[in-house]
């Protein structure tokens, strides 16, 4: 009795539950209610239409791109094949065209031949315009020369010297006639005096214009600069300078030595011209104003120095001994002091310098010092030594002066006797005096 009513419980339930599986079916949701309910977006009318106002610009700023590049590159294509006609009419049929129409259709190996062998012969052309062989190059080296000491101008000054004071004035008045440089934008002229004093004479110099004549050794008294006048090619200056020489004897044996210079902010000074007024030939002992052509720059021999040189193949090294260095005097200090600067010069570049150690300052000045420089891989006849010598005070070092330099070397008109012997005595060391120049 009991297992009767729960089966019928049982088809109950089912049919209840096949009931409301049938309204579900018969009678589904309403369309609105989902669509209202759930799919609606939540922003308002405004934002939508900004929404599709600023998607609509950016396809349009799209198709703008794609247009102009389109047309660009058709343009391109257009503009590049008359160039291209114009190249293969000028160099592959530089010849005359043949009439005959079976000609066409030879094989293009004739006009690559063709295209070559002129290259070949223009590439000759423009090597021997452009690049001078060794019969040349010394008459294109001359002419070069000769325009570099091509020299303008004159230099108006003054002197006068106080015999009752001891006291020489020198006024630089004027420069006129110079002629600027057309690598520069203008001229910066200023001018350079220095008191050139005669004293003894120095050791036979073999390398000095291949002379081997004695060669007085000059002193410095005193230096000068006047102002730098900008952009003129006539400078006026008025610059007065003076000294005092307590020795009247004195003027007999000073040359006034005055150099006009085009400033230059590297200290690279290119030399105009220089004027020479040797004083025991002129009587200044009233002001005396004069006119001078300006001439060829000159260098003076101030002082000697003993170098020895020895080469190293094997490490490709290059040993310079700065043993001493003689130069004369005006007036003992013991605050001078004097130092060296070697450099080496290979292939018109210069590699990093070495600087000696200072030593006081006397007549014969010793160093005994040996540096040594790395060569790069390239010939030793491209090389050459820059040896510059510098005085300062011990107190400060930003006040340098220099004294004079020297170079050894092997170039295109002249080989120096020194680096012959240094060549010749592989790792033995060379000693020989040379002349310092200023």
């Amino acid at each position: 009795m009991k297992r009767s009513e729960e089966c019928t419980a049982e088809l109950v339930a089912a049919a209840w539950m096949w009931s409301d599986m049938l309204s579900f079916v018969e009678f589904p949701a309403k369309v609105e209610l989902l669509s209202t309910g759930e799919l609606r977006m939540p922003f308002s009318d405004a934002v939508k239409y900004c929404i599709l106002g600023i998607s609509i610009l950016l396809l349009l700023v799209a198709l703008a791109i794609l247009i102009w590049q389109i047309f660009r590159c058709f343009s391109d294509t257009h503009t590049s094949y008359p160039h291209q006609d114009t190249v293969n009419t000028d160099l592959l049929y530089s010849e005359e065209k043949p009439s005959g129409a079976e000609n066409y259709g030879s094989p293009p190996s004739t006009k690559v031949e063709d295209v070559r062998s002129e290259a070949r012969r223009l590439t000759r052309c423009l090597s021997q315009a452009s690049f001078p062989s060794e019969s040349n190059y010394a008459e294109s080296n001359m002419r070069e020369h000769q325009t570099i000491n091509r020299v303008h101008g004159s230099l108006r000054f003054s002197v006068y010297y106080d015999q009752l004071q001891a006291f020489l004035v020198v006024t630089v008045l004027q420069v006129e006639g110079l002629v600027g440089s057309s690598q520069t934008s203008g001229l910066q002229p200023f001018v350079k005096i220095r008191l050139m004093c005669a004293g003894s004479e120095g050791t036979e110099l073999e390398h000095q214009e291949g002379q081997a004549t004695p060669s007085v050794l000059w002193t410095v008294l005193q230096e000068w600069r006047t102002r730098i006048v900008k952009g003129s090619c006539n400078p006026l200056y008025g610059d007065q300078f003076s000294c005092i020489l307590q020795d009247k004897d004195m003027i007999n044996r000073i040359t006034l030595r005055m150099e006009v210079r085009d400033f230059d902010k590297f200290s690279r000074h290119t030399v105009l011209g220089e004027v020479r007024v040797p004083l025991g030939k002129l009587n200044i002992s009233f002001p005396l104003e004069l006119q001078e052509d300006l001439q060829i720059p000159q260098k003076d021999l101030v002082g000697e120095v003993l170098l020895t040189l020895k080469y190293l193949p094997t490490s490709q090294r290059l040993e310079v001994g700065l043993l001493k260095v003689r130069t004369a005097i005006a007036e003992p200090s013991s605050d001078a002091v004097m130092y060296a600067r070697i450099s080496i010069q290979c292939n018109q570049s210069k590699l990093r310098y070495q600087k000696t150690s200072a030593v006081p300052r006397c007549p014969m000045t010793v160093f005994n010092e040996v540096l040594m420089f790395s060569l790069p891989d390239v010939p030793l006849e491209q090389c050459k030594i820059l040896v510059s010598v510098y005085e300062m005070q011990s107190t400060g070092r930003s006040n340098k002066c220099l004294l004079g330099q020297l170079s050894v070397g092997k170039d295109r008109s002249s080989e120096d006797e020194h680096w012959t012997s240094m060549v010749r005595s592989v790792r033995q060391p060379v000693a020989k005096w040379h002349g310092l120049l200023l």
